[in-house]
């Protein structure tokens, strides 16, 4: 009865959470699972820290960095024609010294006939350079990007002209179009040109150029456009296919719109190689016959160097550099190529 009394009295007290069979190791695990958590916790907030401050560390590169290519535009391009700007107000043969004479080079531009013909013969042949290579350009690079049968060994045939030096390929092309020992000579009856003289005809003289000049530099063009094209997203093509979008269709609703930014891109580039052009012309043609394809950058070639006035040369120079550059900005300004965004922006 005492050890009754003595039990009632003083009960069996409940064994510790976490005691008996596994009870122990439970508990421990709880303890060490939270002393984890508090670890992974502070550990996790540290490399947060640190990656907040990598983040932040990252940016544009340094003025230093852009030093190397800043020093040679300025001393390739900007003093060149800082140069150019003050020899256009002087008179000077390239030997002596040159001797101000204020504005009678701009006068005399102002005045030139000649001057104004060239103009508006770069002018006509920028024009048409982008009407005839832009178009053909295009539906080579989209049909370069693609997957058809022989495609790479064609592009690669197609992108050879890109090789060869445009003095080299001038030649070529002079000699095939020799009246009379040229590939001209058997095929100019066909085209208009009984005697095969293309060069000796004004039209044929210039249409001979935009042909060279086509030949040579669509495959440059082409490649911009393949570069484009490819980096279009298939999922877009396959989205449209769906829909019971064809081929034709794709093109101008997809192809077309994602292409914008290439399009600007290459026509800045192939305006501004028209409006310089020069090479092809000196080759082939002279300026001539006569003066009918005398372009701007042929002009300043003879003024300065077959005429020595390098004054004169200096300030048509300085005409066609501000023509170019206007042109240009005219060219990015009103197609909105500024204020674009990633045509896969949201994908």
């Amino acid at each position: 009865m005492a050890d009754a009394a003595t039990h009632d009295r003083h009960p069996a007290r409940e064994p510790r959470r976490g005691a008996g069979p596994g009870g122990v190791g439970k508990g421990r695990s709880e303890r060490g699972g939270k002393g984890e958590g508090r670890r992974s916790g502070r550990a996790g907030g540290r490399a947060g820290g640190r990656a907040g401050v990598g983040r932040a560390a990252v940016g544009r590169p340094g003025v230093v960095w852009a030093l190397p290519g800043a020093l040679f535009f300025v001393f390739f391009a900007v003093a060149p024609m800082v140069l150019v700007l003050a020899l256009a107000f002087t008179d000077w043969d390239g030997i002596g010294t040159p001797s101000w004479t204020g504005m009678s080079n701009w006068s005399r531009l102002w005045d030139d006939p000649e001057t104004h013909q060239a103009i508006w013969l770069s002018l006509v042949l920028t024009v048409l350079t982008w009407v005839f290579q832009t178009p053909l350009a295009l539906l080579l690079g989209v049909w370069a990007a693609g997957r058809q049968r022989n495609r790479a060994v064609l592009s690669a045939i197609f992108f050879l002209p890109l090789l060869g030096s445009s003095v080299a390929l001038a030649l070529v092309w002079k000699s095939l179009l020799d009246p009379n020992f040229g590939l001209i000579a058997d095929i100019g009856p066909a085209l208009g040109f009984a005697d095969g003289d293309l060069l000796g005809d004004s039209k044929g003289a210039f249409g001979a150029i935009l042909f060279v000049t086509a030949w040579q530099f669509i495959p440059l063009h082409t490649l911009i456009y393949q570069g484009g094209a490819r980096a279009i997203p298939r999922s877009l093509y396959d989205a449209a296919a769906i829909d019971g979008a064809g081929t034709v269709r794709q093109f101008f609703s997809i192809t077309l719109p994602q292409l914008r930014n290439t399009i600007v891109t290459s026509s800045v580039i192939m305006v501004v190689g028209a409006l310089t052009f020069f090479d092809t012309v000196l080759i082939l043609t002279k300026g001539g016959p006569g003066t009918d394809t005398t372009i701007v950058p042929y002009l300043m070639y003879k003024n300065g160097f077959q005429a020595f006035d390098l004054g004169y040369a200096s300030a048509v120079a300085t005409i066609l550099v501000v023509v170019a550059t206007t042109v240009s900005l005219l060219l990015v300004r009103l197609t909105g190529f500024a204020a674009m965004r990633s045509t896969r922006e949201g994908m």
